[in-house]
């Protein structure tokens, strides 16, 4: 088994977005009118490559979000809180067939942790494989609601018809709901729910070692250690992170959520999180 990252462009967010701030403003409104921008951080898809088949954990960003009028800029959070640097070729698609993996024909499972642009925006590359997305989420991300919500289905391919996913409650270790996704159990999804209601994440054990492909339950490992929320999660992040905090004391864990740019190093050095 292997494990790939593709690093799909760049996106920048209020500083507000990475961490939680204290005090009685909405979040959200401390997002959108923050003044300081974080720095450019890099939006990171996986490949598994299984003997069961190749799974695609996350489809990056398209270069489309700088094309005008792909974005809602009616929408405060694309007006105000979000920037993307994305080339045609940092697509997930033009990344694949250089690695030698043909996004139509030779990917058998795509799981989106969520549906956010920066993790759904390269959908298109794949109308063969079987995509897995969260029941509740894929409600949630669709029609008008979804848009007012920040997600863009209106930019999702017209022939998606993805296979909705009940994890049901069972435990894996720290986490009380799970759905394994291949036959040896190799590769896990569990639940996630705190960036947004119904986030998942994908585990994948190789070699005794659990990377933990974490899309946004934070935004940097630092922030996961020292139990910091992001600015615009539900109530539900705090027990996330202290899930995977005790995950990681049970298991050797890598941990790769999708905007950390520090993830390069770790995955080189197998950067575990220690105790």
């Amino acid at each position: 088994m292997k494990i790939e990252r593709i690093q799909t462009g760049k996106v920048r967010i209020k500083e507000n977005q990475i961490s939680r701030a204290k005090g009685i403003i909405p979040p959200m409104a401390k997002v959108l009118f923050g003044k300081k921008w974080a720095d450019w951080v890099p939006i990171y898809a996986w490949v598994i490559e299984h003997e069961e088949g190749i799974i695609v954990v996350d489809t990056g960003e398209t270069y489309k979000t700088s094309v005008k009028g792909y974005l809602p800029k009616w929408h405060p959070y694309y007006a105000l809180a979000v920037d993307f640097d994305v080339k045609p070729e940092d697509e997930i698609g033009p990344q694949l067939l250089k690695m030698g993996i043909d996004p139509k024909k030779d990917v058998d499972k795509v799981v989106l942790t969520h549906l956010h642009t920066d993790h759904a925006g390269g959908l298109h590359h794949f109308p063969n494989a079987d995509i897995l997305i969260e029941r509740n989420e894929y409600k949630n991300a669709s029609g008008l609601k979804g848009i007012l919500a920040g997600y863009l289905p209106h930019r999702w391919p017209k022939w998606l018809q993805p296979t909705l996913i009940d994890l049901p409650e069972s435990p894996y270790l720290s986490f009380d709901r799970s759905l394994p996704i291949t036959k040896d159990g190799k590769v896990m999804i569990v639940a996630t729910p705190g960036h947004v209601s119904d986030h998942i994440s994908v585990i994948v054990e190789m070699d005794e070692v659990y990377y933990f492909l974490a899309g946004d339950t934070s935004y940097t490992q630092e922030n996961l250690l020292n139990k910091v929320p992001d600015g615009i999660g539900t109530n539900e992040s705090t027990q996330t992170l202290e899930n995977i905090l005790a995950f990681s004391r049970e298991k050797p864990t890598i941990y790769l959520p999708s905007h950390d740019p520090l993830i390069p190093e770790r995955m080189k050095n197998k950067g575990v999180i220690h105790w």
